[in-house]
């Protein structure tokens, strides 16, 4: 089987066509080496989606700090605070923190 064989084949009379190789590499070009490639839109829409995921959470994060500046604005609920998160306290008053076995951070050393 030679190359006079392979001519008069119909698919090898296909594959050779200008349009058809052409229209191949214009296809692998897009496909792959391009700098708007098929595979870096892949990774662009992944770090997308990742994107739109992290905003989400920032969305939630600052609805959940609106109601904590809300609540703040109150000027008990700002002593409350105060009290509870950064143990100040009011003139002539002590403190005393009260901390139990379970709640303490142990390591478990083993001999």
């Amino acid at each position: 089987m030679g190359l006079a064989d392979l001519r008069k084949k119909p698919w090898f009379k296909i594959i050779t066509n200008a349009y058809v190789l052409v229209l191949t590499v214009f296809v692998i070009w897009m496909l792959f080496i391009d700098t708007n490639s098929f595979l870096i839109h892949l990774e662009l829409k992944k770090e997308i989606n990742k994107l739109e995921k992290q905003k989400e959470f920032l969305k939630k994060e600052i609805a959940k700090d609106k109601v904590i500046i809300d609540k703040l604005s109150n000027a008990k609920e700002l002593e409350k605070f105060a009290r509870e998160e950064y143990y100040l306290k009011k003139k002539n008053e002590e403190i005393y923190l009260i901390e139990y076995e379970d709640s303490l951070k142990t390591t478990n050393k083993v001999p």
